[in-house]
């Protein structure tokens, strides 16, 4: 078994080798950026962004407000979306993970290239780790009152999703015991918010270190029983900061256009990037 120290050298290796290919390529990032955004149209206010920057800390931002996050949660929720098959059988048994969590069935990169499981948790943070990135944006909201709408409509729209998923897709009908489970999420999402932020500003060793408490729950082997594939931990990392980047460039109003797969099959923001895999493997 790893020792933490084991782990920490692992991580910093693996940063300090990612830290060097991202240098190499960022001014093609900036130039360039990965998805495909046009920087002299994304830099530009449209009358949408000003119409909401003149509604700054008034009641009709609430609405706006509300509608707009809608969007960018659903965009965040979708990216480690997962089903029970067995709910529409008779009889059909759910089977379990080793720790007893129901264990469902999901595609996309999150599952197929990273190897995560498809249940409730992986769920929740990796959509913890979207909403995320999506507040570190809103944070150049006009004002801080802005900035707190936007994010309480934000956890808002999780609460009432991941309540929705304990009732329908794992039986839980006791609505005392959601509340607890409610509880729960909203501190794992401080701590996210907290340990996400620590990344960002010390470096990649301590991102990488966040992203594996929260996706790998801090195991030293994978969900399959293999060793721990610290690359995989590298990736999501390459991919933040690239998201991140991605995000700098789009006005508050346009984000949720730009997250998903758009009309044409060019990639979203949200979409998984061969130069997040360049940057980590270097080819």
């Amino acid at each position: 078994m790893c020792s933490a120290s084991s782990v920490t050298q692992k991580v910093t290796h693996n940063s300090s080798v990612l830290k060097k290919r991202y240098a190499s390529q960022r001014l093609e990032q900036t130039a360039y950026p990965v998805s495909g955004f046009h920087s002299q149209s994304a830099l530009a206010s449209s009358q949408l962004a000003r119409a909401i920057a003149s509604r700054s800390g008034t009641p009709a931002e609430t609405y706006v407000a509300y509608g707009l996050t809608q969007k960018l949660f659903e965009a965040c929720s979708t990216q480690a979306e997962y089903t029970i098959p067995q709910l529409n059988k008779k009889g059909g048994q759910v089977p379990k993970t080793d720790a007893g969590e129901d264990l469902g069935v999901g595609e996309g990169w999150w599952y197929k290239e990273l190897g995560l499981l498809p249940t409730f948790s992986t769920w929740s943070q990796v959509t913890f780790l979207h909403m995320y990135l999506l507040t570190a944006r809103l944070r150049a909201l006009p004002s801080h009152e802005s900035l707190q709408t936007y994010s309480q409509h934000l956890i808002d729209h999780f609460s009432h999703n991941a309540e929705h998923r304990m009732d329908v897709l794992h039986g839980l009908t006791s609505r005392a015991i959601r509340n607890r489970f409610l509880k729960d999420l909203f501190i794992q999402w401080r701590g996210a918010l907290a340990a996400y932020d620590e990344g960002i500003i010390k470096g990649d060793a301590v991102l990488g270190a966040a992203i594996w408490r929260n996706l790998w729950k801090a195991g030293h082997t994978a969900p399959n029983g293999d060793e721990m594939d610290w690359t995989k931990v590298a990736l999501v990392v390459a991919y933040m900061r690239r998201v991140l980047h991605d995000l700098s460039l789009v006005n508050e109003p346009d984000l949720a256009l730009q997250l998903g797969r758009e009309k044409g099959g060019r990639p979203g923001i949200f979409s998984f990037s061969q130069a997040d895999k360049k940057l980590v493997y270097g080819k």
